[in-house]
């Protein structure tokens, strides 16, 4: 299985390199990659504490952030080295001040495993999620270096929990330490003899919280959204944007709404800005024309968590297509959510539509008549409102239970 395994890689990074002739995101991979065992021999002298902390992509290290930022904060004389696999991870947080150094992750094979511990100090490892990387899991373990997996969500689905898993399986042998969400991850791993992970939580609810205590301030929104109800969509796709449209015929002009794309492109920006005549552009506000329109397009990036927090309620992008995105930062600002059919994949979208302060939509005007329906019953709109902002307070905690196993233990 291990031959298998690494045809299998190689053929994917092969495919990776052939492909970065014409796909951007393929040729960032590779350039990425180019010369990584130069740089972390200038970056690390030997005679260090690396804590290397390991991220699929943005999603994974915004997950992990919590206890990343903790590490940093209580731990500061330790380096840390912050690995990507996608190109969307590191493009965006390749800057990131709390990491020392900011890498992409070299291809998983015995030899860059065993070169890159050579040169790196590591003295314990991080993974987030998702990352199953049997060379370099394996090199951690034959050195003895304490490695955890934070935040590990399992499905009855994956691999490892097949009858033909078994290989797979000892790769989760390999983890110091397993930090699991929820208990019904925790009871697969039971199930497969992976025994002693240790139920934390998601560390992303204290993320969310987090960036709601530090939320940046909009004062103009506050004008914007003076004459009444604002809808917030987040992370927009065109199904989506659809939605929106529907709640702006239906409702008066006291209805405002904020729509931030999922890719603020200029061919997006300028299909929304038909679709929606009476709009300004986020980039654009100022004291004189913010409270003459509707509809603030968002044509920035960055900006949407603190956007929430000047919303009633909010749709959230990509149910109609691949998966809802993230839910978490519109309930941590109290706002009820709505979003398209393809949502059960994601547990906590499960667990807000069984609270009721998410609705799941099929169809673009039948989604619009439910959201104008729950704005004009105040009393059930805040209801959900705080039982939203409740769900993801209560969820929170997660770091610190991580931190305290691992640290003072």
């Amino acid at each position: 299985m291990r031959v298998i395994y690494s045809l299998v890689t190689g053929l994917y990074y092969l495919t990776i390199r052939f492909a970065a002739a014409w796909n951007p995101k393929a040729s960032k991979w590779v350039a990425g990659r180019k010369g990584w065992r130069e740089r972390m021999s200038d970056s690390f002298s030997g005679n260090e504490n690396v804590i290397w902390v390991h991220c699929a992509s943005l999603g994974e290290f915004e997950q992990g952030r919590p206890v990343i930022d903790w590490i940093k904060q209580n731990h500061p004389d330790e380096k840390l080295l912050l690995t990507f696999f996608s190109p969307s991870g590191y493009e965006k947080r390749k800057g990131y001040p709390a990491a020392d150094v900011v890498m992409y992750l070299p291809p998983d094979s015995p030899k860059n495993a065993g070169d890159m511990l050579d040169l790196v100090p590591v003295s314990m490892a991080l993974f987030i999620k998702y990352e199953f990387w049997y060379f370099h899991l394996d090199e951690l373990r034959k050195r003895e270096i304490p490695t955890f997996l934070i935040s590990g969500y399992f499905r009855s689905t994956q691999l490892f929990f097949k009858w033909y898993g078994g290989w797979y399986r000892k790769m989760l042998g390999f983890y110091t330490q397993i930090f699991v969400q929820d208990q019904s991850s925790r009871d697969l791993l039971d199930s497969i003899g992976i025994n002693g992970a240790m139920v934390a939580g998601d560390t992303r609810f204290d993320r969310v919280m987090q960036i709601a205590e530090n939320k940046q301030q909009v004062p103009l929104l506050e004008k914007f959204g003076a004459a009444g109800d604002i809808v917030v969509g987040g992370s927009a796709w065109e199904d989506d944007e659809q939605v929106l449209r529907e709640v702006y015929i239906m409702s008066d002009s006291s209805l405002r709404l904020i729509i931030a794309p999922h890719e603020p492109t200029r061919k997006t920006i300028d299909r929304l800005r038909e679709m929606f005549p009476d709009h300004l552009l986020f980039s654009q506000i100022d004291q004189d024309t913010v409270r003459d329109v509707r509809v603030i397009i968002v044509d920035t990036i960055g900006h949407l968590s603190s956007l929430y927090h000047y919303g009633t309620v909010a749709v959230i992008g990509g149910g109609f297509g691949k998966g809802i995105h993230n839910v978490l930062e519109a309930t941590a600002a109290g706002l009820p959510v709505f979003f398209g059919p393809n949502y059960k994949g994601f547990h906590e979208a499960r667990e807000l539509v069984h609270l009721g302060c998410a609705v799941p939509v099929t169809d673009p005007r039948g989604a619009g008549e439910r959201i104008m329906e729950l704005l004009a019953d105040r009393s059930e709109l805040e209801r959900r409102s705080a039982q939203a902002s409740r769900y993801t307070a209560q969820k929170t905690g997660a770091t610190d239970r991580i931190v305290n196993e691992i640290f003072h233990s």
